[in-house]
């Protein structure tokens, strides 16, 4: 019975992770760039009663065992990279990578930061930069005087001057990718940081040879969230928690027969 209190006990703050995180990618189902998490739990220990494969006489041997389970743990809860929908802005610094793919942002500690938020804006100093003012990588600055900008797929951007037909390089957005893309660490603002699980960047030009994705100027990639599904798997665990909660109960009572049976 007490084995049964530390499982079901295991299993409830298994579920509480899983509803922490459902909770987090329900709050960010309209986040630009947000990518949800999906939890997912691992067997404890066991304990082993009857060792399988033990000499039950002189030439047999137990066939299956008797092994007593510990009950449950959060494993993980890895980022789940599918593509979001593309929703039009109208915006030419607002792009979309269609595949493969992140931008390079430069924190203020002068480290790398990649994003799939492509929601830029330009700063006093006509710099693409991000909503928090981070600059993109490589630098683009566009002059205060250009009259249109463009971005083309291969990650070329341009501008035109009033009075002047022919176009202006104001420079080349480069993307990275990374062979293990959910094993990157979250640090909010839709930013994410390489990790020894995650490798080293491969960077290249949008639609180039690394199999990094091409771009779509004026649109947003807007968060993968299926708000159905995590709904379902709300219920899910909710109904599972409620499930542990009665094995508790029902270890709880069994104590209790057992100290009435000494009166």
């Amino acid at each position: 019975m007490i084995r049964a209190l530390y499982s079901a006990a295991s299993g409830m703050s298994a579920q509480q992770l899983n509803v922490d995180t459902i909770a987090n990618n329900l709050a960010n189902a309209s986040t630009t760039g947000f990518k949800a998490r999906r939890a997912q739990f691992e067997d404890l220990i066991y304990q082993n009663m009857v060792q399988p494969g033990a000499s039950a006489a002189q030439q047999t041997v137990v066939p299956a065992g008797l092994q007593v389970g510990l009950g449950t743990r959060a494993a993980s809860n890895e980022i789940i990279f599918t593509q979001g929908t593309f929703a039009t802005t109208n915006n030419p610094l607002d792009m979309v990578i269609e595949g493969k793919g992140f931008f390079q942002i430069r924190q203020p500690s002068g480290e790398l930061a990649y994003t799939r938020a492509g929601s830029f804006q330009l700063d006093r100093n006509g710099t693409l930069v991000t909503a928090n003012g981070d600059p993109v990588e490589p630098q683009i600055t566009i002059p205060s005087a250009a009259q249109s900008i463009t971005v083309a797929q291969d990650g070329t951007v341009t501008y035109t001057l009033q009075g002047q037909t022919a176009s202006q390089k104001a420079g080349q957005i480069q993307l990275a990718m990374f062979q293990n893309p959910a094993g990157m660490n979250s640090i909010g603002n839709t930013l994410f940081t390489p990790t020894d699980a995650s490798g080293d960047p491969i960077v290249g030009n949008p639609g180039g040879a690394e199999g990094l994705g091409s771009l779509m100027q004026g649109y947003t990639e807007q968060s993968n969230v299926d708000v159905v599904n995590e709904f379902v798997n709300l219920i899910q665990s909710q109904r599972a928690y409620e499930a542990n909660s009665k094995v508790v109960k029902a270890a709880d009572e069994m104590y209790q027969q057992v100290n009435q049976l000494a009166q």
